[in-house]
């Protein structure tokens, strides 16, 4: 599945005007940047033990190039040394396809639940001062980061993973809805809907519990999308209790 990068980018806009700093809105970034690029999935399932995975990136554009720089940190953004991604820096060319190779450096890793981290993934793009019309001492550069999700799975995990969302319990504690997971998977839920309420989307650690503001005069009935591994949304049910 390609995913185009104004699907899933975090955006960092910087414009320069004679050495001042601005920050441009979200959907300027979007915008600039739809140009061509395409990620090869929007989630990196990485088996524990595993010596390496890829992870494509494509440059359909036949005008634009992009210098990309690419890193894995940690569940809590930090930096860490077990994944080292190859080539870290390159020039994304127009119509170009890369892989890039998550290599592991042999950290180890709970064998009983899934570890989450984040391949951050930024575009720079390229300028090419001989086409760009002068300015006066004004320039424009727009850089996108995409954060792509990263489980780490160990094998013989049960229930299987397609099943997991089966085993999420909701409970009513006050004013807020409390999902529990008793699974060793990470389980996003979008779109989440009492009724005709709207319901914040969260991300459910294994063995874990999260809660979400639940408006008043919400029903028992939840509805949502989950992610599984291939990205794609799956609608579920639920009763409240």
């Amino acid at each position: 599945m390609n995913i185009p990068v104004s699907c899933a980018a975090k955006s960092v806009c910087r414009v320069c005007f004679r050495g001042l700093l601005a920050i441009a809105g979200l959907m300027f970034c979007f915008m600039a940047l739809a140009d061509g690029i395409t990620l090869g999935a929007n989630r990196i399932i990485f088996p524990a033990g595993a010596a390496q995975s890829t992870f494509p990136i494509g440059n359909s554009s036949e005008t634009s190039a992009y210098l990309v720089q690419s890193r894995v940190v940690t569940a809590t953004g930090d930096k860490t040394g077990d994944f080292i991604v190859t080539p870290p820096l390159y020039t994304s060319t127009p119509g170009s396809e890369n892989v890039l190779r998550i290599v592991s450096s042999g950290a180890a890793h709970p064998q009983d639940k899934e570890s989450l981290y984040f391949l951050n993934v930024k575009f720079i793009p390229s300028s090419d001062k001989k086409a760009a019309p002068e300015t006066e001492g004004a320039s424009l550069t727009v850089a996108t980061q995409v954060q792509i999700k990263l489980f780490v799975r160990p094998t013989g995990l049960t229930p299987l993973r397609d099943e997991a969302e089966r085993w999420l319990t909701f409970t009513r504690k006050d004013n807020a809805l409390q999902i529990h997971n008793p699974t060793p998977y990470y389980l996003t839920l979008t779109n989440m809907k009492v009724g005709d309420k709207t319901l914040t989307d969260v991300m459910v650690p294994p063995w874990q519990s999260v809660t979400s503001p639940l408006p008043a005069g919400s029903g028992s009935t939840l509805s949502w999308s989950s992610i599984g591994d291939d990205g794609a949304p799956q609608k579920g049910q639920g009763v409240i209790r």
